[in-house]
């Protein structure tokens, strides 16, 4: 068979620029600058086109979480050493509300020093590739995780195993690490995000149970802050209505407030900062009052 340089030159050439015009075209490269938000979609980011974030006054009950996230972040905003974060605990009480309202505050103070990064539970396979992105660029950035957890099937799956594997090693413990101007915030229900009874089970099975209870709750550990959150009692649940009420300007009494946002929290069978703003949305819309 002969080889291209048995072809006349004109054929060679024509041959080349037919497979060029086959050849799939290069990505182009993500403009990094385009957004103070973004989403990691697999394999490239898209400009998030607005942030469904809380003013970071609004966020009440959690005052502790709150000061130490944002004393956290805006370290990190500057330049200077920070750590990973893992906000756990009770559902709907504003752990990933806290972590955007947290951004959306740094970037009031410092614009644009902050630029956020969503990555869904499913995609943290891909994290390598997010991260070799994020790390040729000038921008301090902060990959964004929520509800990060492991389930009884999903813990011993291939491909759950090598998403465990992958955000161990970034975050702490491989090669390369998470690049200087990464941080990563995630927040689960659980504190080790794994169910306890796999922890047990498996510990119980084990030749050298604690080595795998050290296994399970090894990914925890490598976030250097752990926040927890805790249901809201009902001085906390009432302060987070006042404060929406007041921001919103619905026109309603305090003692009426407090008495229907009850009687909401009671066919939910819970008070958290979630069912404090249902009920605050539903209010205003019975009110006509815009939430804006």
């Amino acid at each position: 068979m002969p080889s291209s340089r048995d072809l006349p030159t004109d054929l060679a050439e024509r041959i080349a620029a037919a497979l060029e015009r086959l050849a799939p075209p290069q990505a182009a490269a993500p403009d990094l600058g385009a957004a103070d938000a973004f989403v990691w979609e697999r394999d490239h980011l898209r400009a998030a086109t607005r942030v469904n974030a809380l003013d970071l006054s609004l966020l009440k009950g959690v005052d502790s979480q709150r000061d130490t996230l944002l004393a956290n972040t805006q370290r990190f905003a500057r330049g200077l050493s920070a750590n990973n974060a893992l906000l756990w605990g009770a559902r709907g009480m504003g752990k990933s509300s806290l972590v955007k309202a947290v951004h959306g505050a740094v970037n009031r103070e410092q614009p644009r020093a902050l630029a956020l990064v969503e990555l869904h539970r499913d995609d943290i396979g891909t994290i390598g590739g997010l991260l070799a992105t994020l790390a040729a660029s000038q921008r301090r950035w902060l990959v964004f995780c929520d509800d990060l957890s492991f389930d009884e099937a999903g813990a011993r799956s291939p491909r759950d195993g090598e998403s465990y594997r992958s955000l161990k090693a970034v975050l702490e413990g491989g090669i390369e690490g998470r690049p200087d101007n990464v941080l990563f915030y995630a927040t689960s229900n659980r504190r080790h995000m794994i169910p306890r009874d796999i922890i047990e089970n498996e510990s119980a099975t084990a030749i050298r149970p604690m080595e795998a209870v050290d296994e399970k709750v090894s990914l925890s550990d490598r976030f250097g802050l752990w926040l927890g959150f805790h249901p809201a009692d009902q001085d906390d649940y009432f302060a987070m209505l006042d404060a929406y009420a007041a921001r919103y300007r619905i026109p309603i009494g305090t003692e009426d407030l407090h008495a229907q946002a009850v009687e909401w929290a009671a066919t939910r069978g819970a008070r958290s900062g979630r069912v404090a703003w249902q009920f605050i949305q539903d209010l205003a819309g019975r009110l006509g009052v815009p939430l804006t």
